[in-house]
């Protein structure tokens, strides 16, 4: 299951950025931060805990299925008081859905929470980094499998000299990202994809903000 990957700000942190907001309304989601148990019922519950106990007045709390959706616009015209009397709106998801609630809300939107990348589930509470969205992908010569986020120094030709065994050398419990491309692309028998040298990475992609268009006519 792949799943934005947020870890909790500190305390300090969110005090800060709610200087001069003292009614709070706590906003969670069902989906990404409920998994990572970062924004769902019980962390939003204790997050009303905590700031009520710094001094803050919580006017009100709800964890959304989905705080990415425009949907949740319906939700937030349902909320009534508790939404209208608070000075700001604390965010238990992902910058993706807090960027999403500020567009329908015409109050201060806080994170509470960092977003670190696109993650999959390997084992019960604990998330590999699959994407980092480079927009340069490469994994089509790669056996598909990502060097940027399989390998710790992000190398696009590899491996380095420090690989030993089949294992990393900054995390030795790890596998060497270029020994698990060599051995899948010798498994298909495409060990000539490893030959030509990947370009230097651009690491900024394409240039920021992104956008993209679908091309509505294909066929012209």
């Amino acid at each position: 299951m792949i799943r934005s990957i947020t870890q909790a700000k500190s305390d300090e942190e969110i005090l800060r950025l709610l200087t001069g907001s003292t009614r709070l309304f706590i906003l969670g989601c069902g989906t990404c931060t409920t998994m990572t148990h970062t924004g769902g019922e019980a962390e939003v519950a204790d997050m009303k805990t905590r700031l009520a106990a710094s001094g803050k007045m919580i006017t009100g709390t709800v964890t959304l299925p989905v705080a990415c959706d425009n949907l949740t616009q319906h939700i937030l015209e349902q909320l009534g008081d508790g939404l209208d009397q608070a000075d700001a709106l604390l965010v238990m998801s992902c910058a993706f859905g807090v960027q999403s609630l500020a567009r329908q809300v015409k109050k201060m939107v806080i994170p509470a929470l960092d977003t670190l990348f696109i993650g999959k589930e390997s084992e019960a509470g604990q998330y590999h980094e699959i994407c980092m969205q480079c927009g340069t992908c490469v994994i089509g010569e790669t056996g598909g499998i990502c060097p940027v986020t399989s390998c710790h120094k992000g190398l696009v030709n590899g491996p380095c000299g420090g690989t030993n065994q089949g294992k990393c050398e900054i995390d030795k419990n790890k596998d060497c990202a270029w020994t698990l491309i060599y051995n899948r692309l010798d498994e298909l028998g495409r060990l000539d994809l490893m030959r030509p040298l990947q370009k230097p990475r651009n690491f900024l992609g394409e240039p920021k903000p992104g956008l993209y268009r679908v091309n509505q006519n294909p066929g012209a």
